[in-house]
């Protein structure tokens, strides 16, 4: 068998007999990234969302973005409210509203619910935060504010617990354990709080409308993550920084599984987020190792979760050598292929792990072919220079 026996051009046909070829219909499907902001990789994904939605049956999308600030996009997508530019703006982290193909996506979903009555939804999947993290008092006053009593404390107590949002924020705490405040005794009592407001959530379910007690859901999970990321960042021991790492994806396979209940998606985040073995990463003079998103969310869905995972042929002046997955999959006659991982395995033996000059792209792994169900590759991608702060 071939490469090419393996392989087809990347398009709608290719996309539905990828799907087909799974052992049960996904309620997620993962779009991985190799690499932050690469153009041709953000109209890809437009088009296969475009195919998924019309051909296919999908009706949501989730992105590595801020659950919270997701919010404001899915309500501009869903009734029009507010402005696209503003939308971009507000409604993602990482600067993600500043790349093209996501103000497209969001363009073309107000558009498509214009002509609809079945409306696309959109979700952001990452907690508020990048290493340090935001206050937890959208989330916390946001769950509150929709429940009935008996609540353990007045909304005024509970600002008055939160305080001023600065220390909660503190990017320097990201560095300094000494600098945050997630285990202060203001902090302890909002965890508390927030543990019987979630428990109420649950008392008072049947009484709140499908829209609230998603909201409320996704308040409840937002508080209780933030303020247990925070009191790891007052940690001292050297588990630390696996430790956040570890919630911050466990806060993302949370919001995942949540979604999927409201399937089939297109997820779309970096592989190292949606790949199912562990992450590896150097942090300093420690190697830092934990259980990604897509590892969590297949554990529970298991193939009702599928990844497709993007490889990177020629980036920039980096070309992969021969020997290499991304070498290889260069010898194919197509842009943009895309590939049945498993068989692949069985095709290519022992090929070299690529070490890229690219400091943003993550090479494929060659040993974790074997849990992924499909590559996406792009054989000379084109990087859009945005800051990524």
């Amino acid at each position: 068998m071939d490469i090419k026996d393996t392989a087809r051009p990347l398009d709608g046909a290719g996309i539905s007999a990828f799907l087909r070829s799974l052992p049960a219909r996904p309620l997620l499907l993962g779009l991985g990234e190799a690499r932050h902001f690469v153009v041709d990789m953000g109209e890809l994904r437009n088009e296969i969302f475009r195919h998924l939605v019309e051909h296919e049956g999908y009706r949501s999308f989730a992105i590595e973005s801020d659950c919270l600030m997701g919010l404001v996009v899915d309500a501009y997508v869903t009734t029009g409210a507010g402005t696209l530019d503003d939308v971009m703006e507000r409604g993602f982290s990482h600067n993600f509203g500043a790349a093209p193909g996501n103000r497209e996506l969001v363009r073309w979903m107000r558009a498509y619910n214009e002509e609809h009555d079945e409306k696309l939804r959109f979700f952001g999947f990452d907690g508020p935060l990048e290493y340090w993290a935001a206050s937890p008092r959208q989330a916390l006053t946001g769950l509150h504010d929709l429940l009935d009593g008996p609540l353990r404390c007045s909304r005024e107590s509970l600002d008055a617990l939160l305080g001023p949002d600065e220390p909660w924020s503190n990017e320097a705490a990201a560095m300094d354990p000494s600098q945050s405040i997630g285990r202060s005794a203001e902090a302890q009592a909002l965890r508390l709080i927030a543990d019987d407001l979630v428990a109420l959530l649950d008392m008072q379910a049947p009484g709140l409308s499908a829209e609230d007690r998603e909201r409320a859901a996704l308040y409840g999970r937002t508080a209780t993550g933030l303020l247990r990321y925070h009191y790891w960042m007052a940690d001292t021991s050297p588990d630390r920084w696996t430790r956040l790492s570890a919630l911050r994806d466990a806060m993302m396979a949370a919001n995942l599984r949540a979604i999927a209940e409201r399937g089939p998606a297109l997820v779309f985040s970096h592989n190292l987020h949606l790949q199912r073995n562990k992450s590896l990463m150097p942090f300093g003079d420690q190697a830092l190792e934990w259980w990604s998103a897509g590892a969590i969310t297949g554990t529970y869905l298991g193939d009702r979760y599928a990844f497709l995972a993007s490889v990177l042929g020629t980036v920039g002046g980096d070309t992969p050598p021969p020997d290499t997955v991304e070498g290889i999959l260069s010898t194919l006659p197509w842009d943009h292929s895309l590939l049945d991982a498993r068989r692949l395995a069985e095709v290519i033996t022992k090929p070299a792990l690529r070490v890229s000059h690219d400091f943003a792209y993550f090479p494929l792994d060659p040993a974790h072919l074997g849990l992924i169900d499909g590559i996406v590759f792009l054989k000379e991608p084109v990087t859009e220079p945005v800051n990524q702060a």
